[in-house]
């Protein structure tokens, strides 16, 4: 009878064993979905700086080729431009210094 009651408590204290790792690894299955909830929503907020930063790119580059159209009205000889270029880069070095 001892035998019995001695195998009755092994296979209490695996049972046991069994439910401590399976609540264990519930916990850890939790905390990897929120890890994954949280990626996800990363990517998503990526993808969406990512097309606001294309609908920038396209916008600027239309304005640039606005800028180019209004500018090439404007013509200079290269004496004046050498002149204005000069101007223009040592104006931007004081603005650094």
């Amino acid at each position: 009878m001892s035998e019995v009651v001695t195998s009755i408590r092994r296979v209490t204290d695996i049972v046991s064993e069994i439910s401590a790792a399976s609540s264990e690894q519930s916990q850890e299955v939790v905390q990897v979905n929120e890890a994954v909830t949280h990626m996800d929503q990363a990517t998503q907020q990526n993808a969406t700086l990512v097309e606001e930063m294309a609908a920038a790119a396209a916008s600027l580059n239309g304005q640039a080729r606005d800028l180019v159209s209004t500018v090439s009205a404007f013509k200079l000889d290269s004496g004046s431009a050498r002149i204005a270029l000069a101007s223009d880069a040592s104006a931007s070095h004081m603005r650094l210094a």
